[in-house]
């Protein structure tokens, strides 16, 4: 499950593993952990229920695999090295950045959970998605289901990384902004505006067809390959950190399939 190409990427960002402190089974390699946590990611399988037979070790070995690279920020340090080779050979479209919040069902209690205001107040947490002009992800989130999407906007935006490319600067930001009549506000364009960028957000009152769907349809096909990891499309996790490591990694393949494109 894991290619040779894209594990000589990942590889290099694992941290080493610290010394044994008493004698016991063998470590399970990281690249078996690695196959063992997206065999959870693809199919949403339970951690107790992860099948030894092929060879990924327990569940509780895989959690705790994915828990301690999610820490070392392994998964935004992978997403960094992809966009570099993607603006390296011209592929990241900066003209424009689209912006999108789908809610992401959850049973359980949580921090980032909330009542959702547009599913019958049912809990839930939210995935605040950046991409740019093609749909190719630049910043990922996670919040409770009750925050504001425009609350997120400015945040994303920051959190998006800086790309280096074979000459010029380092470049984060998108000359454009598009997004829909849920991040109608006055104080949101005039901040996203200091920042460099133009707004182009649809606004409350009006009849319904903006004429951005046009562009936008790119970050909601990107949430749509988000939510087809089965453990993205309903969060099963208590802890924040385990989800949002998944939706770090969810974005990190998301954007290697990128890649593999410029073969």
């Amino acid at each position: 499950m894991v290619s040779d190409e894209l594990w000589s990427l990942i590889e290099p960002l694992l941290p080493q593993p610290g010394p044994k402190l008493k004698e016991g089974r063998p470590r399970v390699p990281d690249r078996q952990a690695l196959c063992g946590i997206l065999f959870v990611l693809h199919t949403g399988i339970q951690w107790e229920y992860l099948p030894q037979e092929l060879g990924f070790g327990s569940g509780m070995t895989c959690w705790r695999r994915l828990a301690a690279w999610n820490e070392a920020g392994v998964w935004e340090e992978l997403h960094v090295v992809l966009l570099r080779k993607l603006r390296s050979a011209t592929r990241l479209d900066w003209s424009r950045a689209v912006i999108d919040s789908p809610t992401s069902g959850r049973p359980g209690a949580t921090q980032k959970r909330g009542p959702s205001p547009v599913d019958r107040a049912r809990p839930g947490s939210k995935h605040h998605v950046l991409t740019d002009g093609q749909g190719i992800p630049l910043a990922v989130s996670l919040t409770s289901g009750n925050r504001n999407d425009v609350t997120q906007l400015l945040p994303l935006l920051d959190k998006v990384p800086p790309v280096a490319g074979l000459i010029g600067r380092p470049r984060r930001r998108p000359d454009a902004l598009l997004a829909d009549r849920g991040y109608d506000h006055d104080k949101y364009r005039r901040l996203v505006r200091a920042r460099g960028i133009t707004p182009v957000i649809a606004e409350r009152g009006q009849e319904h067809g903006s004429g951005l769907g046009v562009f936008r349809w790119v970050v909601e096909r990107t949430i749509a390959w988000l939510h087809g990891f089965r453990r993205l499309r309903i969060r099963w996790e208590r802890r924040d950190d385990i989800h949002e490591a998944f939706l770090g990694l969810a974005t990190c393949l998301i954007t290697h399939r990128h890649v593999q494109r410029l073969c």
